[in-house]
């Protein structure tokens, strides 16, 4: 709960600032201390409007509108939604028809674009790199456009994710159960300006985040087209699984007590298992004697001390598809190690619902800095266990429309699904020959060290920014 300090209690000036609102979430957010310490700074400060161009002035999110959601690319464009946002991989992203699309062409979002979560959740951020260009945004987007001429992309980004833009965002919310913020609650927002090699140095850190992170996205991509391609499966690689028959009326013989579920026989899937049992493969339970395949370790949950030394970051199903999951922290001394994923496995978010945008059945590959973190007992945990296929090879595999669309045929369950895994062990996964593994699998591995690469520049440029306010702070 949070409450307010005794020795900085809320005053009466504060009452006209906030335009007197009476809900005590602006004066405990940490908003005034932000802008009391920025209103010390010997900077100048620019409003944010004046700093930003573009369609309603270089920030606007969107009407409310009908969307229509379509199959084929050639008549859509992925579609980025106020969590979609936050993901690693964009591979996924629904497609909006071109029909609605074109009817705002300003939802088109732009390399060096702030996103920032504007409905729901308040204040999480994201930057537009230059793979994201030509993806439409939601209403719940808020697109903070900067002005070139003004300030670098970068650092404006850096300053409205830090500690002092995010809680001024974050107060600004309204809303009893969904919170809103609309762009003229944040236009207003004091931005510092300091020396302009500072500011160029902070914003080339965030660029060569994003740059790391569009090679990131375009590794995972190459290295899965790679596997089907030179295993002569490329017709797996286009499956256009919406256009394809639906699975009913059909017959199955050969059914036997492992289930009786007529999802678990889906033609469809069927001829994807066909096509793979087709090529020289080892099955996956072979593959993983000795290692894993199974869910993980169900424990009690008891929250521990902020921070990595005392506990560890709990990820779960939603947040491991994410560039940068916020996780609970939980005590250390109170879970077992076995909540840790073991480098290189594949987790897959195995409990769900069978909706086309749910996470179940996706796989996220726990490698680099991601070891430090606990994962939910919700994953299907899937390790190597001496064989010659790496972990590395067989997300490159796991990522893939095909194996998802798998996977989801092999649900058990009511409401809430889970993957059997007897079903899931019988998956033929291709073999390549050695040297076409190991250039699958540096792919991988290198997308990955790109990604932790990433996430140590936009923290050195948070760093930079506030070592910057601290100089100018002991000065005034």
């Amino acid at each position: 709960m949070k409450i307010a300090s005794h020795d900085n209690p809320v005053k009466i000036g504060w009452l006209a600032e906030q335009g007197l609102r009476l809900d005590a979430a602006p004066y405990l957010s940490g908003a005034f201390a932000a802008r009391q310490l920025l209103k010390r700074l010997p900077v100048d400060k620019d409003p944010l409007a004046e700093l930003t161009k573009g369609h309603n002035g270089g920030v606007f999110n969107g009407p409310k509108f009908s969307r229509v959601y379509v199959n084929d690319p050639e008549i859509g464009v992925p579609f980025l939604g106020s969590t979609d946002m936050m993901e690693a991989d964009l591979t996924h992203l629904p497609l909006l028809s071109h029909e609605v699309a074109n009817k705002f062409p300003y939802l088109d979002i732009q390399p060096g674009m702030t996103l920032i979560s504007c409905s729901g959740t308040i204040g999480r951020m994201s930057y537009v790199r230059t793979d994201m260009r030509g993806i439409w945004s939601s209403q719940h987007v808020m697109k903070v456009q900067p002005n070139p001429d003004r300030v670098p992309s970068g650092y404006l980004n850096t300053f409205l994710r830090s500690r002092f833009g995010i809680p001024m965002i974050t107060s600004q919310a309204y809303g009893a159960i969904i919170q809103h913020i609309e762009p003229h609650h944040i236009t207003s927002l004091p931005v510092p300006r300091f020396a302009p090699e500072v500011e160029q140095s902070i914003h080339e850190l965030v660029e060569e985040a994003a740059r790391l992170r569009v090679e990131f996205q375009a590794g995972l991509e190459a290295a899965t087209t790679d596997l089907f391609t030179r295993a002569g499966l490329e017709e797996l690689l286009d499956l256009r699984w919406h256009e394809q028959p639906r699975d009913l009326g059909f017959a199955q013989r050969g059914i036997t007590s492992t289930t009786l579920r007529a999802l678990n026989y889906q033609p469809r899937a069927g001829r994807i298992l066909r096509k793979l049992r087709d090529a020289d493969h080892v099955l996956l339970r072979d593959i993983c004697a000795g290692g894993q395949l199974s869910r993980g370790l169900r424990f009690t949950r008891v929250d521990g001390a902020v921070g990595p030394q005392h506990s560890y970051k709990l990820v779960g199903q939603r947040q491991a598809f994410w560039m940068r999951p916020e996780g609970r922290w939980i005590s250390k001394a109170k879970t077992s190690p076995a909540v840790l994923a073991r480098d290189e496995t594949i987790l897959i978010a195995s409990q769900g619902t069978l909706g086309e945008n749910e996470v179940f059945a996706r796989p996220v590959f726990a490698t680099g800095s991601w070891l430090r973190h606990a994962f939910s007992e919700h994953f299907l945990r899937i390790r190597p266990g001496g064989s010659e296929i790496s972990g590395a090879y067989l997300f490159a595999f796991f990522r893939s429309e095909a194996i998802f669309r798998t996977l989801r045929s092999m649900s058990t369950g009511g409401k809430q699904q889970d993957i059997h895994t007897g079903l899931c062990g019988d998956i033929a996964v291709p073999v390549l020959t050695a040297t076409d593994r190991e250039h699958i699998e540096q792919t991988i591995r290198t997308a990955y060290r790109k990604r932790d690469e990433a996430d140590v520049y936009e923290d050195w440029a948070l760093a930079l920014l506030e070592q910057a306010v601290l100089e100018h702070s002991t000065t005034a």
